[in-house]
């Protein structure tokens, strides 16, 4: 996995009014004590952050949303968060599923913000021993990889338990973001890719980081909004700004949340459906307009009160959150093309 360098890239100057804070970071010490990793145990629910059958901040709806919110529980969602580790390592690579104050912090940020826009579906999101931030660009690199193989083993665990005791045959999204997206990436591969599971497969939306052209043999991307079984994913950046990355992280996949389409054509703010931002019960509308460009997706300036104050030209901690009624339409448009498709067959 060779992500550091463009992780590293990846860090945001934080604003409080593009809410969360997913990846900040402090420079760590050079050397830490080994830590023995345990395989999370999915059996018990303290060790999910998002179940159809436990009230949880993935539940939420915007109040803007909630008179045209209707629950399709015939469809689950697999949901990876992103990074939340991000304090300092104290000896630890990986976070520990009983510290109450990282698990607050994942369920008021990522759950909420993100997970929310999956609701109209069975959100099940697990807790897993995330890598710590820093696993992606030390120098240390056997141990950041050894901790991002490990958290894998925690996701794929997870749904491993998830397809055995609680799946039933439903159609399936799998959605992720940033280092969830890495973990989503393999677990698509080893799970989907030429397998059976890949006809139950709605959409993966794997957002936030690089997905290589050539990573998928049998998977394919989505070219439009109506396509299922297929993958899709952006990395959203200011218009004219590139990120400097190894030219070996230059290589992505892209979908335009605002068109649905792969190619370069330029998407209005006229086709921008709403943000949601810090203030979780407010939608912002008309927020930004959209362009593939190559490896990236650019944006405008973000439009919406104190937007001026945000200087970063990285959006990744927005990746989501600034197309959230997008997403949210496309998932009805994608399940619904699914299950039509599936009737006829």
């Amino acid at each position: 996995m060779k992500i550091a360098k463009s992780l590293k890239s990846f860090i945001p100057v934080l604003s409080s009014i593009l809410l969360f804070a997913n990846c900040s970071v402090k420079k760590a010490a050079t050397r830490y004590e080994p830590e023995v990793w345990r395989p999370a145990v999915y059996s018990q629910e303290k060790n999910w952050a998002a179940l159809p059958q436990q009230s949880d901040p993935s539940d939420e709806i915007p109040q803007p949303l909630l008179t045209d919110y209707k629950k399709d529980s015939s469809v689950d969602v697999f949901f990876i968060h992103p990074t939340t580790y991000t304090g300092k390592l104290q000896g630890r690579w990986m976070a520990d599923l009983n510290d109450e104050k990282l698990n607050t912090k994942t369920d008021e940020s990522s759950i909420r913000y993100q997970a929310s826009v999956f609701n109209e579906f069975n959100v099940y999101a697990p807790r897993y021993q995330q890598a710590h931030i820093q696993s992606f660009f030390t120098e240390e690199k056997q141990r950041g990889e050894n901790a991002l193989k490990a958290a894998y083993e925690d996701v794929r665990a997870a749904f491993q338990y998830y397809l055995e005791n609680w799946n039933k045959g439903k159609p399936i999204i799998i959605a992720a973001h940033s280092q969830g997206a890495l973990h989503a990436k393999y677990l698509l591969r080893e799970f989907f890719e030429g397998k059976p599971l890949q006809e139950k497969l709605v959409a993966a939306y794997i957002i936030g980081l690089q997905v290589e052209p050539e990573f998928f043999s049998q998977l394919p991307i989505c070219e439009d909004s109506l396509q299922t079984g297929c993958y899709l994913g952006w990395r959203t950046f200011r218009r004219n700004f590139e990120p400097d990355y190894d030219s070996s992280f230059r290589k992505s996949v892209v979908v335009n949340p605002l068109n649905w389409k792969t190619d370069s054509t330029y998407a209005p703010v006229q086709l921008h459906k709403g943000a949601i931002l810090r203030n979780f019960n407010k939608v912002y509308h008309r927020v930004s307009d959209a362009q593939v460009h190559e490896d990236l997706l650019w944006i405008s300036r973000p439009k919406f009160p104190g937007s001026r104050l945000y200087k970063s030209r990285n959006y990744h901690i927005g990746d989501i959150n600034l197309f959230y009624l997008n997403i949210r339409e496309n998932l009805r448009t994608r399940v619904r093309a699914f299950k039509e498709k599936n009737s006829e067959s």
